[in-house]
């Protein structure tokens, strides 16, 4: 799967991995839904260090297609507001 981190690049992280990004993933949705700013930055730099961690950099020069597509760093929490669907930022 190819996640991409918005203003950062693309990885590829393998499907072994999604249930540990989607136990951060939630943290994120449930820090957005409560409104709580205290909560949602530490939240999405976990998640998007998951992301690193697990991930693998996919090639620069391709044209691949990204699977999933994460906010940048610097979001605000009602710019996460409206990339969330009802599964969270990562389906599952």
């Amino acid at each position: 799967m190819i996640v991409r981190i918005l203003s950062e690049g693309q990885y590829d992280v393998s499907d072994a991995a999604l249930e540990r990004l989607n136990d951060l993933d939630a943290a994120v949705e449930s820090a957005v839904e409560a409104g709580d700013e205290t909560a949602f930055a530490p939240a999405l730099a976990a998640l998007l260090d998951g992301v690193r961690s697990v991930g693998v950099p996919h090639e620069v020069d391709s044209l691949d297609s990204s699977d999933l597509i994460l906010p940048p760093s610097d979001a605000s929490l009602d710019e996460v507001r409206e990339l969330l669907s009802d599964d969270g930022l990562i389906p599952g």
